[in-house]
């Protein structure tokens, strides 16, 4: 038993930053990895936060996750300076990115304008 694996250390480091993951969309991501990456804006609306690209808007939305995540650094501590593993946040909630359509669908329901099934005979009767 003189193999045994000792594994990696493990710290609870907490930072006082506070940390949210955002679910970026494939189109978002690939904007963010190319080599001419365009400039991304975040404006304030009445229900949540949009996320501007120059061809999409999105809005904003956060989701609990029922599984915390753990966010990891390499262990800094020094001297001497030991290798492992720093949790810095245990995050519960991410931010989702929902497609804000071009053309929202109107949703609405239809003006009653009185006339029931009546097109027919005024616009029918000559054809």
């Amino acid at each position: 038993m003189s193999s045994q694996n000792q594994g990696i250390p493990l710290h609870h480091q907490p930072h006082d930053a506070g940390y949210r993951l955002i679910e970026l969309p494939m189109e978002v991501q690939s904007l963010l990895e190319s080599a001419t990456a365009p400039v991304l804006t975040l404006e304030e609306s009445d229900t949540s936060a949009i996320l501007r690209t120059p061809d999409s808007s999105y809005h904003l939305r956060q989701k609990n996750t029922s599984n915390a995540l753990l966010l990891l650094a390499p262990q800094t501590s020094s001297p001497p300076p030991e290798q492992g593993l720093s949790a810095i946040s245990t995050i519960h909630e991410t931010v989702e990115l929902d497609v804000i359509p071009d053309h929202p669908i109107n949703t609405a329901p239809l003006k009653d304008t009185g006339s029931r099934g009546k097109w027919h005979e005024k616009f029918g009767r000559d054809r």
